[in-house]
Order: structure tokens, then C-alpha cells, then sequence
């Protein structure tokens, strides 16, 4: 027998061997039950002493929510400092940045009555294109009215209210909201 032959008598004998491995033939169909509860997903488990919050990075000039873990305590300073801090490595591996972090831009953060007071440092220029100052500015508004007892932001220089960009570049001293920068938003 030669070689092609013999090649070929393996192949069909393979095939028609495959063919008897399917589910028998039944006279009639019957019905499949499904199984009575679905497995319920595996709960992750967040780290012990710490909630989730939530910090506005940049991707492509545009704000993406990442969530972080916070002491429960943590107070919008807290926040703020991971924003200076810049993005985590996986963080920076999926293209997130900050354009806030290693700038000395924010002072103090102080909340009253639903209202976070922000002291900036004019002079601590945030390095870049002039779109990375709104996007500093939109960061800094957004991470904080994420957390449920902040309704707006302002920003203060020497105690006093400065004027901020917004994503349509003109400028308010707020109270500022996410809306305010919805256009820079990632969907």
C-alpha cells in the first residue's frame, strides 16, 4: 500500500470514528432543564479598613473614573493627594495620567455645609498644554462632588475666590460641579 493510500484510509477511518461520537438520536425531543439557580459571582473583597472611592485620571485629554481604596476616614485632602500622587502602574500601563501629579497646585482642602473650599498655589503652574490646566482644575471638581457630601467646589488663592477654566474654556469661581466639565467626561 503506498504511502498516500495509507494516509488516506487513516483519515476516513478517523472520520467515521468522530461520527459515532455524537449524542444519540431519541425518538421524540424532551425538554433541557436549566439548573435551579445560577452560581452567584464571586464577591470581591475589598481591603480590610478601606472603601472604595472614586479619582478622575486622564486618558486621550479626557476624565475616566478608576476606583481607589481610601481609609474610611479619609478626608478629601486624602483624595486630592492621590491625584498628586499620580496614577498606579497598572493604572499608568492602561494609559491613565495626571496632570496634578508631582505639582504642589493644591494647599488645603477644607468642607463645610456640602462645600469644598480648595487653597491653591497660583504660582505652581501646572506643566504642559493649556488643556492640562482644566483638566487639573476638572480632576480636582470631580473627584471630589464623587463623594456623596460634597455638592460643589471652589478655589481659593490667599483666602480669596479665583476664577478656574472650564471644559468650555470660559472661566467661573464655582461653586463647580462635574457638570461643569461634562464635555470631558469618557463616556
Amino acid at each position: 500500500m503506498s504511502r498516500a493510500a495509507a494516509l488516506l484510509a487513516g483519515a476516513l477511518a478517523g472520520v467515521l470514528l468522530a461520527g459515532g461520537c455524537g449524542v444519540p438520536p431519541e425518538s421524540e425531543p424532551r425538554p433541557i432543564r436549566p439548573p435551579l439557580a445560577l452560581p452567584a459571582p464571586a464577591a470581591a473583597t475589598p481591603s480590610a479598613g478601606a472603601d472604595a472611592a472614586l479619582l478622575y485620571l486622564v486618558r486621550d485629554g479626557m476624565l475616566v473614573a478608576v476606583d481607589r481604596r481610601v481609609p474610611p476616614t479619609a478626608a478629601p485632602r486624602a483624595l486630592l493627594a492621590g491625584l498628586v500622587a499620580g496614577p498606579t502602574d497598572a493604572e499608568s500601563t492602561a494609559g491613565l495620567s495626571s496632570p496634578l501629579a508631582g505639582t504642589d497646585l493644591i494647599g488645603d482642602v477644607r468642607l463645610q455645609n456640602g462645600r469644598a473650599t480648595v487653597e491653591v498655589r497660583v504660582r505652581a503652574a501646572v506643566e504642559g498644554n493649556p488643556g492640562d490646566e482644566t483638566l487639573a482644575y476638572a480632576q480636582i471638581v470631580c473627584t471630589l462632588t464623587a463623594r456623596p457630601d460634597v455638592r460643589g467646589v471652589v478655589f481659593v488663592s490667599a483666602g480669596r475666590p479665583i476664577a478656574v477654566p472650564l471644559a468650555d474654556a470660559s472661566l467661573s469661581q464655582g461653586p463647580l460641579t462635574r457638570a461643569d466639565y461634562a464635555p470631558l467626561l469618557a463616556r
